[in-house]
């Protein structure tokens, strides 16, 4: 597996022959963004790979589609050209054309000639505390190849996420971090800590932990330094890859 972090929540992963894409954020920085209900974020950096030099991608995998710091403009752009969008059932909707909408624990799989299938899993996602759904709308997280591969999306640590250790052995876990809190909400949290991510790591047990969607964002409550010194005593390697440079995992 070759992983390359663009930025963000964006990662192009390369897998038996599949090219898949994460949450495509390709806008340039400097933009405010509303994310409904009186909050906002301003982009702090931009992507590492202009979406233009990618090349082929088979799917994208969208945790949803109704954050700009998951899916702007120029990653919208994009949707069109790639073989599916995996993403949630409302979002699906929302996107129409090539999007296939999943829920929690439901599959889809992906054929193509000369390559084995890849079987991609919908799981449970909270972006926020509990009882916020209504207002943060519905998210999910991706296992690709039966677990090769876990991409937790914008959650908080709560018994869904717990649940994926009680059901699938996972490899490689991609973990969206950054501790995200808004002004207006207090000391309400959207997005995994550095601590939540060590929990969750010791019923995991993934092989490789590998942060992503901590930093490019003025939201975000946890910066790298601080979320390193948390997954020092995380129990299994934590791997920060370089942005922008593909790495074997």
């Amino acid at each position: 597996m070759r992983i390359t972090h663009v930025g963000g929540p964006t990662a192009l992963i390369e897998l038996d022959g599949w090219r898949l894409l994460t949450d495509p954020t390709f806008d340039a920085p400097g933009r405010r963004y509303a994310f409904g209900w009186g909050t906002s974020s301003r982009k702090l950096a931009g992507p590492a790979i202009p979406a233009a030099e990618l090349g082929r991608i088979d799917a994208v995998l969208l945790s949803h589609d109704h954050h700009a710091d998951n899916l702007d403009d120029a990653g919208r752009a994009l949707l069109p050209a790639a073989g599916a969008v995996v993403t949630t059932a409302p979002g699906a909707e929302r996107l129409g054309g090539n999007a296939r909408g999943l829920t929690p624990w439901q599959s889809t799989r992906l054929e193509a000639p000369g390559r084995p299938q890849l079987e991609i899993t919908a799981t449970p996602c909270r972006h926020g505390p509990p009882l916020s759904r209504p207002l943060t709308g519905d998210a999910i997280g991706f296992a690709v190849h039966g677990g090769a591969l876990w991409i937790s999306g914008d959650t908080v640590l709560y018994r869904g996420v717990r649940d994926v250790a009680s059901r699938l052995t996972i490899d490689v876990a991609l973990l969206h971090l950054g501790g995200v809190r808004f002004p207006v909400t207090g000391p309400a949290r959207y997005t995994m800590t550095a601590r939540d991510a060590v929990e969750l790591c010791r019923s995991l047990r993934p092989r490789i932990a590998v942060p992503v969607h901590y930093e490019g964002w003025a939201h975000f409550r946890e910066d790298r330094a601080t979320a390193e010194r948390e997954l020092a005593a995380a129990p299994q390697e934590v791997r920060w890859l370089p942005i922008g440079e593909p790495v074997e995992l």
